[in-house]
Formats: C-alpha cells, structure tokens, sequence
C-alpha cells in the first residue's frame, strides 16, 4: 500500500471539519429518541448511535487514508504505517442519553505522539472549536483563552467530582479549595470554554485517549496549556489525569496545589 501523500496542516483540518460534518447529522438523527443502551466495562453508556458514528467516521478515513492508523472508542486500534486519527464518536454519552446537549463528537490527528490537529464539535448546539499549529477558531473566529494566572480568580470545571477517588480526590479538593468558582458537567465543551476564555482551569482524572487528543491542539493554539497532573505532555500512553489552564502562570499554580 503506498502511503499518502504528506498534507499541510490546514488540509487535515479541512478533513477533520468534513468528518465532523458527517458526524453531525447522525447524531442529531439519534439524540432524544429511544436508545439501545448498554454498558460498556467501565460501566459509561454505550449507544448504537456512537457505533454508527464511528464506523461512519472510519470507513471516510479508511477511504482517503488507507494507510493511516485509527484509535475509536468503539473500535479499538487499526494499525497504520502513517499518521493515527483518534475519535470518540460522542464524548459526553451520558450528557446525550439524558438529552442534555453538551455531548460532542472529538477528532483528532497525531503525527507521532503530538496532536497535530484537533476538532471539538457539538452537534446539538451547532458549534465547534478547531485548533492546528498557531490557529484556534470558533467557528470563523478565533478563539482565546483568557488571561487569568491566579488560581483565586480562576473558575474552574470538571466534569464530575465523582471523577476522582483515593489520593486524587484528595489532590483534586486541595485544587479546586483555592479556586474562585466551580462549575461541573459538560464533558469537552468546558474545554471549548476554556479556549474561548469563558473558563479558566480544568482538572480531570479517568480519561482515555479519545477523550483528550482532539483537545490538546485546541487548548494550545489559543494561548492555554494543556498536561497531565506530573506537568508532561498528553499522549496516547497518558494516566488520564488531564490539567488545562488559561495561561502558562495558572498552570504552574495548579500544578503546584496538585504536588503539595
């Protein structure tokens, strides 16, 4: 099989958009309609929506990158002799199963271990953050984090303090004690929040590949950082432990309150 032939960039994500694109309606299609609910063996939701989107997704890539490597949540791992794609078909599947809008579908492109490109999309609400070397958008706009770098002003998010247990729970407390304001639930859409300034400090535990390649791209080019709890940088071995910040200041905070 020859491989494919090197793209830009810009080229990626243009690809990434029209796989979010196919994405969109399919799940618009299953949202708030009765489901097939299973679940999976860390007990999150499973739906035969998220299977349709992925194999949907997949039989794109496959088509215009026969060569390249894809990581689903649904699928498992297809070896690749280039790059890897990394889907989670909908993030937020309790979010989608109760009918509350902020589920997402997540695409991602890694050259090696670096995220490359990364697309956050929201079917339900018609919005989608994008992010590639230098550039996050907003839709058409560009999209910033804000410049907080004092955990007393920050407003924080996670997802959910049932997220964390044992020792980080611990750690997790002794954070979010020094924070300003604390929000919970929206999955990837607080990290959409994030980029566009809206929240400044998000501390997650438990995550899977799927969950944080795509936002990695997007945290970084509009100006915030994005790690593990040790301060390294995320791949595809990462623990799960996910910190992003508005700015590198609140970041090394952050960090710190999570070592003390």
């Amino acid at each position: 099989m020859a491989p494919s032939a090197p793209l830009a960039p810009e080229d990626i994500l243009a690809f990434a958009a029209d796989l979010a694109d196919a994405a969109r309606p399919l799940a618009l299609a299953y949202f708030r309609t009765p489901l097939d609910i299973v679940s999976k063996a860390d007990e999150s939701p499973v739906t035969v929506a998220d299977r349709a989107i992925e194999a949907h997704l997949r039989g794109l890539i496959e088509a215009r990158f026969p060569d390249h490597g894809i990581f689903g949540e649904e699928m498992g791992v297809k070896p690749g002799s280039g790059p890897v794609w990394v889907i989670d078909p909908i993030d937020g599947t309790k979010s989608f199963v109760t009918g509350l809008p902020l589920f997402g579908t997540l695409i991602a492109y890694l050259d090696g271990e670096t995220p490359l490109v990364g697309v956050i999309d929201m079917p339900a609400l018609g919005e989608r953050w994008t992010g590639l070397p230098g550039e996050a958008r907003f839709g058409h706009a560009p999209a910033r984090t804000s410049a907080c770098q004092r955990l007393s002003d920050a407003r924080f998010f996670t997802t959910s303090p049932e997220g964390f247990s044992g020792a980080d729970e611990a750690r997790y407390r002794r954070l979010i004690a020094r924070t300003a304001l604390r929000r919970f639930g929206g999955d990837c859409y607080a990290y959409g929040l994030l980029a566009s300034g809206h929240c400044d400090l998000i501390a997650e535990a438990g995550l899977q590949p799927y969950d944080m390649m795509a936002l990695v791209p997007v945290i970084r080019a509009a100006g915030g950082v994005i790690t593990d709890w040790a301060g390294a940088d995320l791949t595809l071995t990462s623990d799960g432990r996910v910190l992003a910040a508005a700015t590198p200041e609140l970041h090394r905070e952050a960090l710190a309150a999570l070592r003390d």
